[in-house]
């Protein structure tokens, strides 16, 4: 069964910073064949890209966030992070761990949720105004 398991939520402060982890398991392939992404939703926004990695490293990142979040992965614990810092309240909503195979991926599409296969379940990520 594939899983996609997102960890590291919370209560966060303003100004504060939290870091994510996104453990995948029973991927069809090696874990640096994918392109594995964050994206966030709230009950006032549709699922949004937030950030994107692929197996050699390159990172892509939404406006939003660039120079706030920053991806890293894992390969031997086949897990990816996020690293949020200057959280602001503004990024309150359920964080995403979504996974698709790099090869079936546009370029200029690495932030669509709709490119993604596999998902999570979401991990709520609360910023105190």
């Amino acid at each position: 069964e594939i899983q996609l398991v997102e960890s590291g939520g919370g209560l966060v402060p303003a100004g504060g910073s939290r870091r994510l982890s996104c453990e995948a398991s029973g991927l069809p392939g090696e874990f640096g064949e994918f392109l594995i992404g964050w994206f966030r939703q709230t009950p006032e926004k549709a699922r949004a890209g937030l950030a994107a990695i692929q197996g050699d490293g390159r990172t892509y990142n939404a406006d939003c966030v660039k120079g706030r979040f920053t991806m890293s992965s894992d390969h031997a614990r086949s897990t990816v992070y996020l690293q949020m810092n200057n959280l602001k309240p503004e990024d309150t909503g359920v964080y995403y761990c979504a996974a698709n195979e790099l090869g079936e991926i546009v370029g200029g599409q690495e932030l669509r949720p709709e490119v993604f296969d596999y998902w999570g379940q979401g991990i709520q990520v609360t910023v105190a105004s």
